[in-house]
Order: C-alpha cells, then structure tokens, then sequence
C-alpha cells in the first residue's frame, strides 16, 4: 500500500512493537529518566522523629503562656542541640533546650520559639512570643508514613523522585531497561565530521541528529555509524548492528534514484516491507520493514525530512517500547503568527516557534534539506492537505517537539 496517510504507517508501526519489560537494578544517581519497574513503599517515617523546623528553643508551651516583649518568659537553658544530634535532656517546667533547624525534638517539649522572640539567652533565656503546643513542630512521619506506598510502578523518575527514593536509604532502583536503538546513514555524498572535506562532499548531520533525539528519548545508542551507497554492504552493517537493537534507524536510499539502495538492502536481508512511502511533505519516501522480528526505519536522507519523521513515527515506537507517557505526540491548537503560502496536495509539517498559544514560523528555507532553520523551534504546525495557504490569524493544529 503505497502514500498511506500519517495515521495509518503510525499505526502499521505501533502494532508491530511491545512495550520492553526487561528490568534492570541500576544505581540511583543513573535513575533520572528511567521508568520505575517496581512499587516503592515506605520502610520507615520521614522524618523518623520529631523534629524542629527553625533555630530557637525548644519549650514547654504552658511555660510559656501569654509571654511578651513587656511581660517575657524566663526559662532554664539545660542543654544545646545541633541537627544530626540527640539531646539527652527532658524538658521540664521551666526549661529550655537551645534547638537547631532539622535536630529532633527533646522530650518533653511541645513547641519551637524561634530565636528572634527571644534575647538568644544561653543559661537562662527570656521568650517573648507565646507559641502554642505542637506550633513550629515537625511531627515524626510528617513526610510519609511506613508502609506508605510512594512510587508506583511505571513512574518516570525524574529528580523529586529520586530524592524521594534516597529519603529511603535507597541506594538503587529496579527500572526498564532502556530501548536500544541502532543508527546508521548512507550515502556518497556525506562524510563524517572531523573527516577531509572533498569535492562533491558534505558532512553527515543525519547521523549525529538522530542519534542524539533519540537520546533525548532516553533511547540507548547501541551502534552509530555511516556507510557508503552499497546495497551489499548497508545489508551486511545492518546484520551486525541489529543483533543488540530493538530497533533501527537508517537515513538515505530510500526515493528511486540510481543510488537509492534501501530496496535493494531489504531484498538481500529478506525483510518483510511494511509500507514505502507516506501522504506527508517532507519525508514522503519513507521505508518500513520488519527484519528478525524488529523494526527496520529507513528515513529520507534530507535531514529535515529526516527530523519531521522521527518527531511523527520513530517518537511513537519508542514511547510504546519504553512506555513513557511523556514522549506520546502532543497536538495542541495553536493560533498563526505567520503566513505560509505553498499548497501541498498532502499534509506538510513546519517548523515553528509555539509560545503562549502563538506560533510563528523561523525565517529561512523550509525546504526539506535545510536543517539551520529549525534551531529553536519547538513544534512543527500541520497544514492539512490541499490548504491553499495559511493565514496570519488562521487556527492551526501543532506537533510539540
């Protein structure tokens, strides 16, 4: 079935993908960004006791009773705690421990004075505040209770989190693994950077700008490399590298010209296609397959076009395989800041700049090969099919990136 409609080569895709369940225990600084594999309960109070939430003093609150500048409290100063110590005292009638922000709470104590309503007394203090029982008291279990259950399961971890988790004692987590992802680009005519630039070359920005969205995604980079137009020899990359991969990316070959090989490649690995070709400007001449039960992407070599797939097909597939709400597509209504006037025959994808429920399209080409315009933009606006042109003010549905 040739020029599916974007709806229908994402669904061709998604229905050949399962979400990843392999677990992994990795250490919690390595968390954030990773999908928690299990429930996190609770295995003691946060905090484990009674604690105070400022410096001052630590009382008895009928002690101090309708205290004030002209008529203060006079207490005894019996000891003096920092937090990360216990004190050894118990607050009785007319005494006072000198208190620490975060030092747990005496016994026999009720309340906090803050050091500010008092004359900073060391053997005997003057309060000049009455403070109610249990005011400025951080009771034991304030946080979380045990047995509380904190995380669940699926939770993507971001820093909270894992200060929650490390609140615990916990000094590792069980998450997914993270899906694995093979890159490879094709072509003569590019050439790695860092590499001599010759006639007729170009550097590979395919390569380094799939690989690292696809990082963004939390995806594991398993293999990243480039080879030239070589049906033979792309097939024989792609035996290698997808042996570790849930799935693989390639940039190139993919239209009808003499050098075109991904049609070629597929036959030699004996794929089974899924669909060539999307109603979708740019990055129409897309190739799927499936090879040794894994998704073979094969993305237009025109590095825009290359980006506006990856954003509508490739984010898809990782957000199943990984299970992350966060990176499912976000189309949101946006109102026009810009005129655009190509008409396409298909849906077209362009890059725009979103900001508070405005979007404005970058100066420069759109064109599928151009990738400079698209530095900052954080949406791409979907002009439906056969739309003679759009309109400052027109209503317009948008991608977020």
């Amino acid at each position: 079935m040739d020029e599916l409609i974007l709806e229908q080569a994402r669904e061709l895709l998604l229905e050949r993908v399962h979400r990843v369940e392999e677990k992994e225990e990795i250490l919690l600084y390595d968390a954030v960004g990773r999908v928690l594999a299990e429930d996190v309960v609770a295995e003691h109070d946060q905090p484990p006791f009674p604690r105070s939430p400022l410096d001052g003093y630590a009382v008895r609150s009928e002690d101090i009773r309708g205290a004030s500048r002209g008529c203060p409290a006079k207490l005894t100063v019996i000891d003096e705690v920092d937090a990360g110590y216990v004190s050894g005292k118990c607050v009785e009638k007319g005494n006072a421990v000198r208190i620490m922000t975060g030092a747990p709470i005496p016994e026999g104590a009720d309340c906090i004075v803050g050091q500010e309503d008092s004359d900073y007394g060391e053997d005997t203090v003057e309060i000049y505040e009455e403070v109610r029982a249990y005011e400025n008291y951080c009771f034991a279990g304030e946080d979380y209770k045990t047995g509380a259950r904190l995380l669940e399961k699926e939770t993507l971890l971001g820093a909270v989190e894992v200060g929650v988790l490390a609140s615990l004692g916990r000094e590792t987590v069980t998450v997914y693994r993270r899906v694995k992802a093979a890159v490879l680009t094709t072509g003569d005519e590019t050439v790695l950077p860092g590499e001599r630039l010759s006639g007729g070359k170009i550097y590979d920005s395919n390569l380094y700008m799939a690989a690292a969205r696809l990082s963004m995604w939390g995806v594991q980079i398993t293999s990243r490399g480039h080879e030239r137009d070589d049906a033979g020899a792309i097939a024989e990359r792609i035996k290698a590298i997808a042996k570790e991969a849930d799935i693989v990316i390639t940039t190139g070959g993919v239209s009808v010209g003499k050098k075109d090989e991904m049609h070629e490649v597929l036959m030699l690995l004996g794929c089974k296609r899924i669909f060539w070709k999307i109603a979708v400007k740019p990055g129409m001449p897309i190739l799927c397959a499936e090879y040794q039960g894994k998704l073979l992407i094969c993305l237009s070599g025109n590095p825009y076009g290359a980006a506006v797939n990856l954003e509508l097909l490739v984010r898809p597939v990782v957000a199943k395989l990984s299970g992350r709400e966060d990176l499912k597509l976000q189309r949101i209504q946006a109102v026009s800041e810009s005129i655009f006037s190509r008409k396409s025959m298909v849906t077209r994808y362009v890059r725009a700049h979103y900001r508070s429920g405005k979007v404005q399209i970058p100066e420069g080409s759109n064109a599928s090969g151009i990738l400079g315009s698209m530095c900052g933009c954080n949406c791409l606006i979907e002009i439906p099919a056969g739309m003679p042109e759009l309109l400052k003010g027109d209503a317009v549905w948008v991608v977020l990136l």
